[in-house]
């Protein structure tokens, strides 16, 4: 059988983000528009129970027991929890902002995240990332409010949606030799008994067509998740993690055509100063892995 050439990988890896991307931004649309309608708990109900069945045959495979019984249970746990609430946070905020908004907060998370490796994870953070990580909060102040107006409250739930996702790909680094069935697996569970307990409290009975919608959140959901991962397989981080900001590109387009919602000069400077940080954090990540391997293959082998 004849090798892909790595040419044809590395674009089919920049289709597949870029896919995946567009995949997230049809989700959000369908998710402000069920939202206005159903509850926050009820759309994750529905949409985790269209994930599980997706998610059934590789459960399977891999095993219910060794699914439910990992290593380090609690970490999973509290994993889950982060990402089951910024989820919640983040349909929550788009009851009220524009999504464009709301997409620009969490596009901060990669500045939340560099200050929780350092302080939690004891990462070494060199000067040029924690310029970037300045920058980008100027970015998102900008987004905020500019000239000292008060913050709303809505935009506080998306930055702390932001923050929470930052906390939940912090705990991903810390379970990063974990089956990666069971990492999603634990998601969409909690994400299920979260609705399962709330969900009743504001139930509205869906129509077939809602019904419908409100699974396709989770397969389409699922879909974006699987083509991210075979994105990373196919071409280096370094090459597709990058395509992720056309999120903001998506979520503007989609916010115009499907709510009439046109941002407004502060969040598309906002965005832009955060998209170029998140950038500029980012090659510096890549930078300092590189540098760790030089280092690594530099050093003398150890005799037996």
């Amino acid at each position: 059988m004849t090798p892909v050439p790595q040419t044809d990988r590395t674009l089919a890896g920049i289709a597949l983000m870029l896919a995946a991307m567009f995949a997230f931004s049809l989700n959000d649309v369908m998710g402000k528009w069920l939202v206005a309608t159903y509850g926050v708990a009820q759309l994750l109900l529905i949409r985790s129970g269209a994930a599980l069945l997706m998610l059934a045959p590789a459960i399977h495979r891999v095993g219910l027991a060794t699914i439910l019984r990992p290593r380090r249970p609690w970490l999973h746990a509290l994993r889950a929890f982060c990402s089951t609430a910024e989820v919640a946070f983040f349909y929550w905020a788009v009851t009220y902002l524009p999504l464009a908004d709301t997409v620009a907060f969490y596009l901060a998370s990669p500045i939340f995240v560099t200050i929780l490796a350092a302080l939690f994870l004891k990462e070494r953070v060199g000067w040029r990332r924690w310029l970037g990580v300045s920058v980008g909060f100027a970015g998102v102040l900008i987004a905020l409010q500019p000239g000292g107006t008060e913050i709303g409250w809505p935009a506080l739930i998306a930055l702390s949606g932001a923050l929470i996702f930052a906390a939940s790909n912090i705990l991903t680094r810390e379970l990063a030799g974990e089956n990666e069935v069971t990492l999603v697996s634990w998601q969409v569970l909690s994400a299920l008994l979260f609705g399962l307990a709330v969900a009743p409290f504001r139930w509205v009975a869906p129509s077939w067509l809602d019904f419908a919608a409100l699974m396709l959140l989770g397969i389409v959901s699922a879909l974006a998740h699987m083509g991210v991962n075979r994105s990373l397989k196919y071409a280096p981080a370094s090459v597709v993690v990058p395509y992720q900001y056309t999120l903001i590109v998506w979520a503007t387009l989609f916010g115009i055509v499907f709510f009439g919602d046109w941002p407004g000069m502060n969040v598309v400077l906002g965005s832009l100063i955060i998209v170029a940080a998140g950038l500029w954090i980012f090659m510096r990540e890549q930078a300092r892995a590189r540098e760790r391997a030089t280092a690594q293959a530099q050093r003398p082998m150890e005799l037996p």
